[in-house]
């Protein structure tokens, strides 16, 4: 007692010492109050906040460390001199390693770090969950062989968009776990994938500067259901995305001049018109979607066949199964000895980095009217990027149409790489050389423009190349926000109806004949994804869950006990098992786990088993287990586009059937999706 009494003495006097208690209690309050009102506004919105900041200031470092190694690759290639045979190392050498290392360095931490990671994503917020997309230990892995990939430039021709996105995702999937380890709440899986999507949009958004697109995009390629609630949570986080990314590089250009080798802000272009594009001229936009659809037809089997063969070929399968750096090197020695500038890449403007090739596409100038006149032009910015698409021995339409034929191969090659990379910036340059060779042409066949008014307005191969770009990387990827993501990435809204005109009738084309870019590679991987319906014929809707459910179904009834129970979990590896009334009576009373069953057998003596343990003798699962209610259940004659629609709105993976309330059969993604 007396120390008791002393170590309140001591307590007393220590906080009698403090000056000030009432100002110190009001403070308090304060600091309480406000701490209410920020919770009151939603945790969800600091949690966005902070994903947003993170991956534009992720997006803004890599940048940097790209534009360097870059430049390093750059410098030394004109070091070297004209010795031809040093010129063609340092020009082959350097990709050759970088790839090397980042199909190494990713494949030794993690296997699952490898393309754009898209294919996978759309499978886990289908509902079917693949933990180790989503781990940090591929996020690191990806952050660093994308560097080392994008810094090989325009050589192996990949992107940044697809692996950005799938690495947005992975950190709000690790903030979602911090956030539930600090606050001590119940990990929603709802709540989750509703921050997964949003984190979508912050990728698109933080490599294109593109919030509104960013969002749409996402919804589009990755989402089959999408709730309009969290339209919210996608435009804030890709705002401020966007937003920080933006702030950073004006920080960074006040030190010094940027340049950028991958494509992360508004691409600049000079296009400024009064007129931008005749009434007449709408017939060859839709003529520049209709090209760009059957050329996405094209590619897409091209690319999906290739995938196959690669992976089903015995030399090749070997290698990427034992060496896939020796792939890679394969591989990208091939494409950068055809891209080497004095050679065949003279004639494909091997020079320019990705950005360049976009800069230069949209150049706003006809290319044939400069053409004669190459030494007297003079860019405004000192160069003169659209000169790398002239070449003496042939017209810039042999140069454009060159590059088309040999980029059309080489991107699809390059898909195959076992490296982190992106495959959307390559299809979107595609296009707008697409976009540029038909724009071209039109100038060609009408120099004198097209008279509106009594006026004559010139025509513009830089719309033509908008459009092409839209309409090419739309049609690939089954998207209509490309339309937008062109007008608000350079900023001009002037060709936006020609535009989306060009993606509708390019999408019309694709989505008839192929499947898209992303669900061609879930089919080859066979990932666990439910594909859409193709058909849309009368025919299609009679097909009933009866035709192809299953029928053997492992049930339990009620009153079953130890015995029936190790039965039922040896026969099948089910996580949940269907619970019928009796076994004379099939009527469908819920499910049950099983862990519960699990739980219910090592908590139960076997009946053969000595009578020293002391384990409960008897025990029906209707007396010892939770029976789950039955929330859903399908009938035999519930049409397949119905059961589907479920399966995709509800991300089901197994649901029972039942005729007048008795167990009849379950469906599956498994039946679904044959």
């Amino acid at each position: 007692p007396r120390e008791k009494e002393e170590e309140e003495r001591v307590l007393v006097t220590e906080k009698s010492w403090r000056p000030y208690p009432e100002a110190r209690r009001k403070l308090r309050g304060c600091l309480e109050w406000v701490k209410r009102q920020l919770f009151h506004v939603g945790e969800d919105w600091y949690f966005l906040f902070i994903l947003g900041v993170l991956m534009a200031t992720i997006s803004f470092m890599m940048d940097q460390l790209i534009f360097r190694l870059y430049e390093a690759h750059r410098w030394l290639y004109q070091e070297v001199g004209d010795i031809l045979v040093l010129k063609y190392l340092s020009w082959t050498m350097y990709p050759m390693a970088l790839a090397a290392f980042s199909t190494g360095f990713s494949q030794s931490i993690t296997p699952h770090s490898g393309g754009s990671g898209i294919p996978e994503l759309k499978t886990i917020l289908s509902g079917v969950m693949l933990e180790d997309y989503l781990s940090i230990q591929t996020f690191g892995a990806k952050v660093v062989g994308l560097t080392c990939t994008l810094a090989c430039g325009s050589t192996v021709f990949l992107g940044k968009l697809g692996p950005f996105i799938h690495l947005s995702v992975m950190a709000a999937a690790y903030l979602g776990k911090m956030r539930t380890s600090v606050t001590g709440e119940y990990e929603n899986k709802f709540k989750q994938n509703e921050m997964l999507v949003a984190a979508q949009a912050v990728g698109v958004a933080t490599v294109f500067g593109a919030p509104i697109s960013g969002v749409l995009f996402s919804v589009e390629v990755m989402s089959t259901h999408f709730a309009v609630r969290d339209y919210w949570r996608g435009y804030f986080a890709a705002t401020c995305g966007a937003f920080m990314f933006r702030l950073l590089a004006v920080f960074n250009s006040e030190q010094g001049k940027a340049r950028w080798e991958t494509i992360i802000a508004v691409f600049k272009s000079d296009l400024k018109t009064d007129f931008p594009f005749d009434l007449l001229e709408t017939f060859f936009f839709v003529i520049v979607g209709a090209v760009c659809g059957l050329v996405g037809c094209a590619y897409l089997f091209c690319q999906r066949w290739l995938l196959a063969f690669v992976k089903n070929n015995r030399f090749t399968a070997k290698l990427l199964a034992t060496d896939k750096p020796v792939y890679s090197v394969l591989v990208v020695l091939l494409l950068a000895s055809i891209t080497f500038p004095p050679g065949l890449g003279q004639l494909m403007a091997s020079r320019l980095t990705m950005k360049e090739y976009l800069t230069s596409l949209f150049d706003s100038r006809t290319w044939g009217a400069l053409v004669p006149n190459t030494s007297s032009v003079a860019n405004p910015s000192g160069v003169d990027l659209w000169q790398d698409w002239y070449h003496p021995s042939a017209t810039i339409f042999g140069t454009l149409a060159f590059f088309l034929v040999m980029k059309f191969w080489m991107l699809i090659l390059a898909t195959t790489l076992p490296l982190p990379a992106g495959y959307f910036m390559p299809i979107f340059i595609y296009g707008a050389a697409i976009g540029r060779f038909l724009g071209e042409t039109v100038a060609l066949l009408f120099p004198q423009g097209f008279s509106a008014g009594g006026t004559l307005h010139p025509v513009i191969p830089c719309g033509y190349a908008l459009a092409g770009a839209a309409a090419f990387s739309g049609s690939v990827t089954y998207s209509l926000s490309t339309a937008l993501l062109v007008c608000e990435a350079t900023g001009h809204l002037t060709h936006l109806l020609p535009i989306v005109l060009a993606v509708l009738v390019a999408n019309a084309i694709t989505q008839k004949h192929q499947p898209s870019f992303y669900d061609g590679t879930i089919i080859v991987k066979k990932l666990p994804y439910l594909p859409r319906i193709r058909s849309r014929h009368v025919a299609s809707y009679q097909v009933v869950v009866e035709e192809f459910m299953e029928r053997q179904v492992v049930a339990l009834a009620k009153g079953d006990g130890f015995e029936e129970v190790l039965v039922a979990l040896d026969a099948s590896a089910d996580a949940e098992y269907p619970v019928v009334e009796s076994t004379g009576s099939p009527t469908l009373v819920g499910t049950i786990s099983r862990a519960q069953l699990v739980t219910f057998l090592q908590s139960h003596k076997h009946p053969q088993a000595p009578p020293g343990e002391k384990l409960a003798t008897a025990g029906t699962l209707g007396d010892s287990c939770t029976i789950e209610p039955i929330m859903l259940q399908l009938s035999p004659w519930t049409s397949l586009h119905q059961a589907h629609h479920l399966f995709e709105l509800l991300k089901l993976q197994r649901i029972f059937v039942s005729r007048f309330g008795e167990l009849v059969g379950a469906v599956s993604r498994v039946e679904v999706r044959r």
